[in-house]
């Protein structure tokens, strides 16, 4: 007896231990970023507060403020509509109405510059039409602006809230709205008065999530010329050649983006506010007929067409007017070099998500529940932050992995781990490891809770129970998983950018280094690849929808 609590014991404390040393991969650049702004001989903090530091947060504010505002009249608009009212080619506009989410931020922030500035399409058509000469004879929007930045993003981010929305009103009763009628209100004040405050929750979730996509955003910023807090710590690192200083205005970026995840944590618990029951919104839907239907499929439609044809256009014109140029041998590098980093990124965050997700079942184990906690902080990292917190201690390692080799073996090394994609991976486990956790736990929390104890009864151990039976059962939230953050690294642009070895390119950052030269139409074919690709999950996560509500 003695030696089986032992042995529990050992048990307990090496899977506490490896949480543990999960959770310390996942806060070191957290703490990084603390330790350089509090730790730096120079205190530069006064200069950041008196001149550039006021102006970042206040750009930044109006960013979120302009988009925040746009994608929630959109997402709630275009999930109200699809929900309750029965039209033309609604089946497809259903899950169209998520594809602009294939088109990264930076991606449709090219190619709208290119729509809309001076030699573009829209400008040059206009001067034809209209016969002016110069841009003194009329007066067009600046697309290099605030609202420039504002419009893109919030084109191609709509679909967070769309998305938390619509499953929010799908699983709303009509009943509610029956009575709400009877009592001589319309559709449209029913929504306003039940509809919308029973679905607040989870549209505060989806706005959050808008919220730290956009300050994780880099690119787009930069392209525009909009200076927000990821473009100060990009330009204060680099440019001006200060981790100390970039490390400072890092840290409001975490102290916003914490503050968002605890709204969303709270917010989480309270989604009782959305009824399970057979008689649903989606069962009874009102059939429009005539102009009117047609109408309110136009205005499903315009949004995937500003979000994602019209860019898609663009992109698919760049190729056909340069195909004979494209260097194959090159483009399938890209792609190589995309596929072998991001498949690696996917296989390891799904095995340490089933590690963790395995652990915490089994154990009530405080510090074990505690360590997940902070495992799964790593998704408010923006990239540009999460890359300026890794660097540090990378480099920290490979100083004394050089120092240990040389004194042991008495070999003069160069550096090991930076420059090499080791620290690029460490980047996107750490920033997408909890998408993979949360899409493996919703699999694992639909099983049967006696399932694993029938199992263990029958004389299998708890290694066996999970990869024969839990894994089999719950293999679409695997896959699901490793298509999400397959997809993310694909398409993740600052980490890649800032902690990629020499010479290696991805198709992000082959995309921004011919974008930034004003050259789009070189990185189309790649630019388009990642859009592509993009594709893939969210047909499948629409399926998982449909299928959770039965539609």
């Amino acid at each position: 007896m003695k030696a089986l609590i032992k042995n529990v014991d050992i048990k307990e404390l090496l899977e506490s231990l490896g949480a543990l040393f999960i959770a310390a991969i996942i806060a070191i650049p957290i703490l990084t970023i603390f330790y350089m702004a509090l730790s730096s001989e120079k205190n530069i903090w006064p200069h950041l507060s008196s001149t550039v530091l006021p102006g970042y947060i206040i750009t930044t504010l109006i960013v979120l403020f302009g988009v925040g505002l746009i994608t929630l009249v959109i997402g709630i608009g275009l999930a109200w509509i699809v929900t309750v009212y029965n039209f033309p080619f609604r089946r497809i506009l259903e899950w169209l109405c998520l594809i602009p989410l294939a088109m990264p931020t930076y991606i449709i922030a090219y190619t709208y510059g290119e729509i809309f500035d001076y030699p573009g399409f829209l400008q040059s058509s206009l001067r034809f039409i209209f016969g002016w000469q110069s841009y003194k004879d009329y007066w067009f929007p600046d697309i290099y602006s605030n609202g420039g930045v504002i419009f893109v993003m919030s084109f191609v981010l709509y679909p967070y809230v769309y998305l938390t929305s619509r499953a929010a009103f799908l699983r709303q009763s009509i009943s509610l709205i029956e009575v709400s009628s009877t009592l001589g209100y319309s559709l449209t004040s029913s929504f306003f008065r039940i509809a919308l405050p029973m679905a607040r929750p989870a549209i505060i979730i989806g706005l959050i999530l808008v919220m730290m996509e956009s300050m994780n955003e880099f690119a787009a910023f930069e392209y525009y010329g909009v200076n927000t807090l990821s473009v100060g710590v990009y330009v204060t690192w680099l440019e001006k050649n200060n981790l100390s200083g970039a490390a400072q205005i890092a840290i409001f970026m975490l102290i916003f983006v914490f503050l968002l995840m605890i709204i969303e944590r709270k917010l989480r618990n309270k989604r009782s506010f959305v009824q399970k029951n057979n008689n649903t919104l989606a069962i009874n839907r009102v059939q429009l007929v005539g102009l009117r239907a047609y109408i309110i499929s136009m205005i499903c439609f315009l949004p995937i067409l500003i979000g994602f044809i019209f860019p898609s256009i663009v992109l698919l014109d760049f190729i056909i007017q340069r195909y004979y140029e494209i260097d194959i041998i090159k483009y399938l590098q890209l792609v190589l070099n995309s596929i072998y980093l991001s498949s690696f990124a996917a296989f390891l965050t799904l095995v340490i998500s089933i590690y963790l997700i395995n652990v915490s079942i089994s154990s009530n184990n405080f510090i074990i529940k505690l360590s997940i906690g902070v495992s799964r902080l790593g998704y408010a990292l923006p990239g540009v932050v999460l890359a300026l917190g890794i660097i540090v201690p990378v480099i920290t390692v490979d100083n004394f992995l050089k120092g240990l080799i040389g004194d042991v073996f008495g070999i003069s090394m160069g550096l090991i781990i930076s420059g090499t994609a080791i620290g690029v991976l460490y980047a996107y486990i750490v920033r997408f490891l909890t998408i993979a956790y949360g899409t493996i736990e919703s699999g694992f929390s639909a099983l049967n809770p006696d399932l694993g104890a029938a199992s263990r009864v029958l004389g299998r151990s708890r290694i066996q129970t999970l990869l024969g039976i839990q894994l089999p059962i719950i293999k679409p939230a695997l896959i699901a998983a490793v298509l999400l953050v397959f997809v993310d690294s694909m398409k993740e642009l600052p980490a890649t950018l800032l902690l990629r070895p020499f010479n290696f390119d991805t198709l992000a950052t082959h995309v921004y280094t011919y974008a930034s030269l004003s050259s789009l139409e070189d990185a189309a074919l790649p630019a388009m690849t990642i859009v592509a690709v993009g594709i893939i999950p969210i047909i499948f996560i629409n399926r998982v929808l449909m299928r959770s509500i039965g539609s």
